[in-house]
């Protein structure tokens, strides 16, 4: 076969390598880094679930709720089964976390979807074996609640 005939097989080749490692490199960060923000995936902060150090614990014994946490999630139509969903397999926007303090004391806001598409940012509290649910927050519509607390 001459360089000739070879020149645009070669380029062929080297094309479509260079688009399979751009898709391999996009897949590789999509599941640590979100959309431009520090939301990490399940790295440093959920260390809770096999070393027992301090960090988010995605499968807490059990979970708690704030009564503001259940007024809003009762306005903003969102279920206990989509709480615990979005622990599991959101993100963590470190931005929006307060992780300076006691270990009883930080809050990990913790961002995703939920299986009807409600984008949801759900402020966990992390203490010992249990989690409370402080509030959450639906990113895309503005629901109308009147909780207590809530200046009108």
């Amino acid at each position: 076969m001459n360089l000739r005939k070879a020149f645009p097989v070669i380029i062929v080749l080297v094309v479509v390598m260079g688009l399979s490692l751009k898709l391999c490199r996009r897949q590789a960060n999509t599941g640590a880094v979100h959309s431009g923000t520090t939301a990490v995936r399940h790295q440093e902060a959920d260390s809770n679930n096999a070393s027992g150090q301090p960090g988010l614990n995605r499968h807490p014994s059990h979970f708690k709720y704030s009564k503001h946490a259940k007024c809003r999630m009762d306005c903003r139509h969102i279920t206990g089964e989509e709480i615990s969903e979005i622990l599991k397999t959101g993100t963590i926007n470190y931005r929006k976390s307060e992780l300076n303090g006691e270990e009883c004391s930080k809050k990990y806001a913790v961002e995703g979807y939920t299986r009807d598409q409600q984008h949801l940012r759900v402020i966990f509290a992390p203490c010992n074996d249990a989690v409370t649910v402080v509030t959450c927050i639906d990113l895309e519509t503005e629901w109308t609640c009147h909780c207590e607390g809530d200046h009108h």
